[in-house]
């Protein structure tokens, strides 16, 4: 199910003001260092694919394990990066069978005693067995400590009603047993297959060969295991100071279809030693998915399973911060996002078929909740990436895109632009205008989109990718 851009203004415009009030609260200095963070992160994307034009897919080919056999890993593929280990942290990987085929596909996180947590899941109407069981263990003080995060690939485990719920359940009492913690300390994320009830016993009989598995650092194993139709592993790094003491911050991702997050991502999850409050964490996430994992968008179809979740061990000996607002999160809440944006770009460069990377940027609206939702109209209709699939640079389709969001526009102030080269401004086409210019910028792996609507000062980015016969072939037969 999709959400329509445009509906429900009334209720986004106050989540999108909450947000904001947030924002405020975490530093005075959060306006520069979200330009800062989503800065660093697009230059590290451009260094990963060599700038304008995209690295071949050899480079991730020798790393990578796709997750359905057969699919050619994406031409937008960036390398996985170097990721040190995380103090109290330690995974172990294994194949319970879920897929016909030989593979990885269950994930299991030890933490350390007293690391916190939060998350942010979908609003999708059907939400899953494993989105169910985190919302109730991260209520309220609940996410005082988290010990333990349990990952499959295979099954979705939604739209299964009790059983499903039963099968959640026993997943977290097995591994609580296992770590010598309660059942309510143990988070669960499954993707896969809707409407198949996760077997758990197939968990739990894996569960030695995972007890005696268990090591620091093995990223890119675990970002592997958790892939479905992704063809390359998804992972980003970064390191922040704390009151001089220095953290580190590692980040996972899956997901390649079914993209257009609404809270949150597919799967994501992201790791510091830094010592946090519940509170802190959820406010930093809530503030930073907005302009990362809500910022990109593949096929404009929501998850039932989309769940973006964060672990703080305490293990830096960083002084614990418990307040919202402390001026030594600065660096720290910027790094963040930084990681939050790289994993978000990385989905959109391995959208099912894809052959562009898109950055839709949006300016001149009335609002920024205004300008994301043009520009995610923009972002997700399939006349305009299908016309970016044939490298033709049709506005109209642009124009079309903006017009049917119902948000304050100009017609007459409109202006669109791709990268460098106006196609119409004022509401006409640019006198300008340069057709084989502008099919020769077409023919890039990586473009810009920038339409000004001319009604205001709000602003937002949106990344997407084109629609091609690919993406009709892998979901042709997704099941079999």
């Amino acid at each position: 199910m999709s959400r329509k851009p445009g509906r429900s203004g009334g209720v986004r415009d106050s989540v999108e003001a909450v947000g904001h009030t947030i924002e405020r609260a975490l530093d005075p200095l959060t306006a520069a260092l979200k330009k800062a963070a989503l800065d660093r992160a697009d230059r590290a994307q451009r260094q990963y694919s060599g700038g304008a034009e995209a690295k071949p897919a050899a480079t991730t080919a020798a790393t990578a394990t796709p997750g359905k056999p057969g699919l050619a890993v994406s031409p937008l593929a960036v390398p996985f990066p170097r990721m040190e280990a995380v103090p109290g942290v330690e995974v172990a990987i294994a194949r319970a069978g879920f897929y016909k085929h030989d593979r990885p596909d269950l994930v299991v996180f030890r933490l350390a005693e007293g690391t916190t947590a939060a998350g942010v899941f979908t609003r999708h109407s059907i939400g899953s067995a494993p989105v169910d069981w985190c919302k109730k263990q991260l209520e309220g003080d609940r996410s005082n400590e988290i010990r333990a995060l349990v990952i499959n690939a295979g099954c979705a485990n939604a739209f299964t009603g009790r059983p499903g719920a039963d099968a959640a359940r026993r997943t977290a009492s097995e591994v609580a047993k296992r770590f010598d913690c309660r059942q309510r300390d143990v988070l669960l994320a499954s993707t896969g297959v809707i409407g198949v009830v996760l077997d758990d016993r197939k968990i739990a009989a894996r569960m030695a060969d995972i007890e005696k598995g268990l090591q620091p650092g093995r990223w890119l194993e675990a970002a592997q295991a958790i892939m479905t139709t992704d063809t390359f592993p998804k992972g980003a790094y970064a390191e922040a100071k704390i009151d001089g003491t220095t953290v580190r911050i590692a980040g996972i991702a899956k997901g390649s279809g079914m993209i257009a997050p609404d809270m949150a991502t597919m799967l994501g999850f992201i790791f510091t030693d830094a010592a946090l409050s519940p509170a802190v964490l959820r406010s930093m996430l809530s503030v930073h998915v907005r302009s990362t994992f809500n910022s990109v968008t593949v096929d404009g179809d929501t998850s039932t399973n989309d769940t973006a979740l964060i672990f703080a061990t305490g293990q830096s000996g960083a002084p614990r911060i418990g307040r919202v607002g402390d001026r030594r999160l600065a660096d720290f809440s910027a790094k963040l996002e930084g990681v939050m944006l790289d994993l978000a770009h990385q989905l959109v460069r391995d959208g099912e078929g894809a052959r562009k990377f898109v950055k839709v940027q949006v300016t001149g609206a009335v609002s920024p909740a205004s300008a994301r939702r043009i520009a995610k109209s923009i972002a997700e209709s399939p006349l305009v990436k299908t016309a970016i699939a044939g490298e033709d640079a049709n506005w109209g389709r642009i124009v079309m895109a903006v017009g049917k969001t119902d948000e304050p526009v100009s017609r007459d102030r409109l202006a669109i632009r791709f990268g460098p080269h106006q196609a119409a401004v004022d509401g006409a086409p640019a006198p300008t205008y340069d057709e084989a210019k502008m099919s020769a910028y077409m023919k890039k792996p990586e473009l810009e989109i920038s339409v000004d609507v001319g009604v205001g000062r709000g602003q937002a980015a949106v990344w997407t990718c084109d629609l091609t016969k690919g993406y009709i072939e892998i979901n042709g037969d997704y099941r079999s």
